[in-house]
């Protein structure tokens, strides 16, 4: 069985406080978007993991994908498997794409071996896992709250639109981000903010852009960049190092020649995408 996890892109993000257990409580709607990574998971006599593409630091044991397996196979009889990520997706660009690998192998298994597994239980295996991961499950756009495993489907299509993502070739510590926040209640609600598209730009903050664009400030100038080129809206993705900007028209790419980047049409992702 092979499947393409894809990425997210986070449309505002508001730390709101820092809890007792250490994590912090946020505020942000995430879209899903198709920068995909590709996923194969097949029945075998012995457990395999393979991985090419990007290298992926650490040892293949600490790998998310492994770690799904592992938590289904805790609670349920499933034989042993290869599995194969072939990863297309940055690493430490905040698109996301590690919580999608493991969110996609928790959904291929319970689809691979029948287990039947509901999906609020596959979120809350997914919440094992990481922040992220829950909302890969559902796929679709959510607002995330709490430490951002608290999902509410939110009415959002942005098909219309294009999304250009850029990578500046800079991995971001998501620990060493929060460190450098200071929580806040914003004036307006995410909801409140998100109503009306064309005052996303002043209306809609990522808490984190501030001490990134300090301390790098080319994130920033990417983010100019963005608007330059025509966005009626551009940010920072999750804890970074991604920007992307969208359009109501495809941009030209040549500004950004030095830089990965994708440009794709805002369709939402489905199973078989």
């Amino acid at each position: 069985m092979i499947t393409f996890p894809n990425s997210k892109i986070n449309l505002g993000l508001n730390i709101l406080n820092k809890r007792a257990d250490g994590f912090h409580d946020i505020e942000t709607c995430m879209y899903p978007i198709l920068w995909h990574d590709i996923l194969e998971i097949v029945p075998a006599k012995s457990f395999s993991f393979v991985q090419t593409g990007r290298n992926i630091p650490g040892e293949p044991t600490h790998n998310l994908c492994v770690k799904a397996y592992e938590l289904i196979k805790e609670h349920n009889n499933i034989p042993p498997i290869n599995i194969h990520l072939h990863k297309v997706i940055p690493m430490g660009a905040g698109l996301g794409g590690g919580s999608a690998d493991a969110a996609f192998t928790l959904k291929m298994l319970n689809q691979l071996f029948s287990l039947k597994i509901p999906s609020q239980r596959l979120k809350h295996y997914a919440s094992l896992l990481g922040s992220d991961c829950p909302f890969f499950i559902d796929n679709l756009p959510a607002i995330a709250s709490e430490t951002g495993t608290k999902l509410k489907l939110y009415e959002l299509n942005l098909s219309k639109y294009y999304i250009l993502v850029i990578f500046p070739d800079l991995h971001t510590s998501t620990s060493h981000a929060y460190a450098n926040i200071q929580p806040k209640i914003p004036e307006n609600s995410l909801d409140f903010s998100l109503k009306d598209l064309k005052k996303w730009h002043s209306l809609l903050r990522n808490d984190f852009e501030d001490p990134s664009f300090r301390n790098t400030p080319v994130l920033a100038n990417i983010k100019s960049q963005l608007y330059d080129q025509g966005a009626f809206y551009a940010a920072m993705s999750g804890s970074g190092s991604a920007l992307y900007g969208l359009f109501e028209e495809p941009p030209a790419v040549t500004a950004f020649q030095k830089y990965e980047c994708i440009l794709r049409s805002l369709i939402l992702p489905t199973e078989s995408s």
